[in-house]
């Protein structure tokens, strides 16, 4: 039997809250069962590890 995370699962998986999940742009879900999305703790690792880190993009550059 396959297990699914679902979006509170995913959040606490990641150790940040429901709000700022919803805030980021998640992968497809491996399964839809009506409205709920679910994914697997696989799709949601190769995600994770694969997400800029901070600081990414910018900011003020550093004095020389």
């Amino acid at each position: 039997m396959r297990t699914y995370l679902s979006f509170t699962q995913v959040a606490q998986r990641l150790g940040i809250t429901t709000g700022a999940l919803g805030g980021l742009h998640l992968p497809d879900p491996d399964v839809l069962i009506g409205r709920t999305r679910g994914w697997s703790e696989k799709t949601i690792d190769a995600w994770n590890a694969a997400r800029p880190g901070r600081g990414v993009g910018g900011g003020r550059p550093r004095k020389t």
